[in-house]
């Protein structure tokens, strides 16, 4: 495989680079030739010229492209405006084919339908480039229907873009069916000597503080934590609503899980209700976090990713990276990212409105990433490694402080929330059994009792109220420090029993009464849990105080009654059990 790299600035120019190409062809085996176009020139009628002098230089070969933010040559942002790279393929064995179609929510599944058939007629098939004109369309449904696509087949690719981010018009194209203003191409490419690693890298951080989706659709974004979406960034970045927003939130982007893998998702615009309009389609309920850019992590994501594709030892690297990741770096520093990728094999790629990936067979819609495929013909050379942590790569000689600043707000907000959780646990817990306190075990009761109300389900909610036997006489004679180590004693028995019951809370009630509730539990099982938790106290010995015994009730809940009318019976039937001599369990329904 052999790759070259063309830029269009004129006619003549082009003209004199692809002689270069013809002539190594010539004297070489070329089986197909297939030309990428990225261009950050909107104009058709110079992307037109370039594809007319290919079909008429090159009829034989293929070509395929699309607009883009910006173009990525030599491994590094380029300026020049319209870029070629052309792959010439080697081996005979190695097949490729061109197919485009027109691309909406509307008919993404006829496109997706039409190119599981051509991967079932073509068996070679084993990997998949796409380029496609995304922006405001929810990429869900096509991720999904992508995912059917038979197992072990790479898809990677990117959404064409436009220079300028706010503006939405873009287009890809190709010798199939020309210019499409919403389409999706294809190139399959294969055989049994034709091999790809594909991957991609993040960097992006999240911060700690966790939110939930509440509200959404698509790729609009309605609510966060019951509050319009806008409010989470006006309060915690103090991003307004105005022209800039896109370009203050880009750095800014939310962080989420789907299918195992970690993604991003950029707020492109408010809308008047406050809800924002995402580069993607969201998941309602999912949990989302704002995540920022650390350089260094970043550098460490490529180092590690970069050495896989050194190893892997390809002859051509193909990149697409977001546009938000061009706007993070900024020129000066964006080839920080692909520069060394180049010491590996020859590198280009463009600037994208998302990137695409299929991992374990998911087809994945990223945003803020950086995907690349490697591409070789053949098993790998025998020439030397290249060491990817090599002359190329560069570490930040010094760290901004805002990744300082944030690092310190970072470690700041791990220590505030270790001390709310203690105190939401103090709140709801007895200070010295450790269970939960009153308030919590009755709030449990009554939520239990709610939720099975109007369910239709065997009601298996049953109540074991236990009381410590003469427990005053501990007091009088020992002192309340031994009452406190019998009481702490009953308690480490409760838990134990109660470990691996499911869902079972267990609270201490006052004193050294205390409640256990079952949920999962009828009758006749917490009548033997009660048991347990009778016999283990009654065999412990304490130094003082000796053998010491619990009289316990045990009830079952009734359909649609309330927390005191349950608590009144597994009250009495506790008094029962005083009654009828203590050290012993009653039943009462």
């Amino acid at each position: 495989m052999k790759q070259f790299h063309l830029t269009f600035d004129n006619e003549q120019n082009f003209m004199a680079q692809l002689d270069k190409v013809k002539q190594w062809c010539s004297s070489n085996t070329a089986h197909n030739i297939v030309f990428r176009i990225y261009s950050e020139d909107m104009e058709k009628e110079r992307i037109a010229k370039v594809c007319s002098i290919l079909d008429k230089e090159m009829p034989q070969a293929l070509y395929l492209g699309s607009t883009s933010n910006a173009n990525i040559l030599d491994g590094s942002l380029t300026d020049k405006e319209i870029i070629i790279t052309c792959t010439v393929f080697e081996y005979e064995t190695t097949k490729v084919l061109l197919l485009q179609y027109p691309f909406s929510e509307d008919n993404y599944k006829d496109a997706v339908d039409d190119l599981k058939r051509h991967c079932e007629a073509n068996p070679w098939v084993n990997s998949i480039e796409m380029h496609a004109t995304i922006m405001n369309m929810s990429m869900k449904g096509f991720c999904d229907e992508m995912s059917k696509l038979k197992s072990g087949i790479q898809v990677f690719g990117g959404g064409a873009f436009n220079p300028n981010m706010d503006d939405e018009y873009a287009f890809v194209f190709s010798k199939e069916k020309g210019f499409m203003e919403h389409g999706i191409i294809f190139l399959l490419l294969g055989g049994e000597d034709f091999h790809t690693y594909s991957t991609f890298i993040s960097g992006w951080k999240p911060l700690k503080r966790k939110f939930t989706i509440t509200k959404a659709d698509k790729e609009v974004l309605y609510e966060i934590d019951g509050k319009s979406a806008f409010s989470v960034y006006k309060r915690f970045l103090n991003i307004e609503k105005n022209d800039n927003f896109f370009s203050n939130t880009l750095e800014f982007p939310l962080f989420m899980e789907r299918d195992g893998i970690d993604i991003l998702r950029c707020p492109l615009s408010v809308n008047d209700d406050d809800s924002l309009v995402m580069s993607s389609d969201m998941d309602e309920n999912s949990t989302v976090r704002i995540a920022y850019g650390d350089p260094e992590t970043i550098l460490r994501s490529i180092r590690k990713d970069g050495q896989k594709i050194s190893d892997f030892r390809p002859e051509v690297i193909q990149t697409f990276s977001c546009a938000a990741r061009r706007a993070f770096w900024g020129d000066l520093n964006i080839s920080k990212e692909t520069a060394m990728f180049k010491d590996i094999a020859p590198t280009a790629g463009f600037y994208t409105h998302g990137e695409f990936l299929r991992i374990s067979d998911n087809m994945l819609n990223f945003n803020v990433t950086l995907v690349i495929a490697a591409m070789r013909e053949g098993d790998p050379p025998n020439s030397e490694k290249v060491d990817f942590y090599g002359p190329t790569f560069k570490k930040l000689d010094k760290i901004p402080m805002i990744w300082r600043f944030v690092s310190f707000i970072e470690a700041s907000t791990a220590e505030l929330e270790a001390m709310n959780e203690k105190l939401e646990m103090s709140a709801i817990t007895d200070g010295l059994t450790k269970l939960y306190n009153r308030a919590e075990i009755e709030r449990r009761i009554k939520q239990t009792l709610s939720y099975v109300e109007n369910k239709e389900t065997d009601n298996n909610i049953s109540l074991i109220m236990l009381d410590i036997d003469n427990f005053k006489k501990v007091n009088d004679v020992y002192g309340h420090k031994e009452g406190d180590i019998v009481i702490i004693a009953l308690s480490d028995v409760l838990r134990k029993i109660t470990e691996n019951i499911p869902n079972a809370s267990v609270g201490r009630w006052g004193g050294e009464e205390f409640m256990v509730l079952l949920t999962q539990n009828d009758i006749n099982e917490a009548i033997e849990t009660a048991e347990k938790i009778r016999t283990a106290f009654a065999e412990m010995s304490f130094p003082n105080a000796g053998h010491q015994t619990v009289s316990i009730g045990v009830t079952q809940a009734k359909k649609g009654e309330s927390t005191d009318s349950i608590c009144t019976r597994v009250d009495k039937a506790l008094y029962m059990a005083k009654e009828a001599g203590k050290n012993r369990v009653i039943r009462l329904d």
